[in-house]
């Protein structure tokens, strides 16, 4: 009802607008809508030369690739509401699906980390991913809310620090740096097993599990005193302290519950990739960042939306799909994504200033 109230407003105003506030207004709706516009185009454009991007299957590829990144971006999505960023989110999740599979081999796999444990109960499993994350989350808020320490700096050095942690764990037991694989079938049904089908094509368990943690996480911000302390001290840490919001207690919660989303993440990635090495997880970050961007979810601190993370979760694959449809080279594409989170920003930072 809020939606259709606001279009009426704003038809109302249009209607009362002279000629140049027109253009004026149709000039910043293009800018500020520019990359749903080319999303448009660009769906339009690939189907065009693909017919198979719309097809079941691919729809529910997309589908699936979105869900296993939501809960990193969900995660990351606070640090930006605190003007910050996580650098050490995608080596989080490396270290939690190692562990992951680790503890989740097959008894039978001849090359097992460890042989002499058996499958380890998913929900142990589970819960230990989360209390790794959840310190590498803690240790980030720790060093930014109490040494006053810019994000980017910490998780900057938490990123080098968990990489370390994680090339170590895949050397025990002999190990050797070998990728971990062979994993339980229990662990495989339960992450990437289907009880639900879409033309025929099977949607993995994980999916499910994705629109839970959407639904818990938009309750957290919504509805909970800790999510509206998140986004006053996104807006104004000083005004926020001054109101009674405890800034320190609030910043070191945003970044431990980011941490365990990355968990959480680590934990889906280890059955879905099947085979984990130490690269598992690299530049994760990234793609979460831009899809948190392109979502609404300001750099400026104090705004954004669950809501809108999903959607940019969801942009942003597309657009990934649609460039391997089109045989775009994979080297080229690092670049489109680059160019992605540059104009992303700019126009992000330049509503701010308009409000300004």
């Amino acid at each position: 009802m809020k939606a259709i109230a606001k279009v009426k407003q704003n038809y109302v105003n249009y209607q009362g607008m002279d000629s140049k506030d027109k253009i004026t207004f149709w000039k910043e709706a293009l800018i500020n809508n520019a990359l749903y516009i080319l999303l448009i185009v660009a769906i339009i454009y690939t189907y065009m030369k693909n017919h198979q991007f719309l097809s079941p299957s691919s729809l529910v590829n997309i589908v699936s690739l979105s869900a296993a990144n939501i809960p990193i971006a969900c995660g990351i999505a606070g640090c930006i509401v605190l003007t910050g960023t996580d650098l050490s989110a995608g080596r989080v999740v490396g270290l939690t699906a190692c562990i992951s599979a680790s503890l989740l081999q097959a008894v039978t796999y001849s090359t097992k980390m460890f042989p002499n444990l058996g499958v380890v109960p998913i929900p142990l499993v589970i819960l230990a991913v989360i209390v790794v994350g959840g310190i590498v989350g803690w240790v980030n808020g720790f060093f930014v809310a109490k040494f006053q320490l810019h994000p980017f700096i910490v998780t900057l050095a938490t990123q080098l620090i968990v990489y370390g942690a994680l090339l170590m764990y895949i050397m025990i037991n002999g190990n050797n740096g070998q990728p971990l694989s062979g994993l339980d079938d229990s662990f495989k049904g339960f992450v990437t097993g289907s009880i639900i089908s879409l033309g025929g094509v099977a949607i993995p368990n994980y999916v499910w599990y994705a629109c839970i943690i959407v639904a818990v996480m938009w309750f957290i911000w919504n509805k909970t005193t800790f999510g509206k302390n998140m986004f006053a001290v996104g807006s104004n840490p000083e005004a926020a302290n001054v109101s009674g919001v405890n800034v320190m207690k609030t910043t070191i919660l945003v970044h431990t519950l980011a941490g365990m989303m990355y968990g959480i993440t680590g934990f889906i990635e280890s059955a879905r990739i099947g085979s984990n090495t130490a690269n598992t997880g690299l530049n994760y970050e990234c793609d979460a960042i831009a899809a948190c961007v392109i979502g609404g979810v300001s750099f400026v601190g104090g705004t954004g939306k669950i809501s809108g993370v999903v959607m940019g979760v969801f942009l942003l694959r597309i657009i990934f799909v649609a460039l391997n449809f089109l045989s775009i080279n994979a080297n080229l594409q690092y670049i489109i994504k680059g160019l992605i989170i540059l104009v992303a920003c700019a126009i992000d930072m330049r509503k701010y200033l308009v409000r300004k």
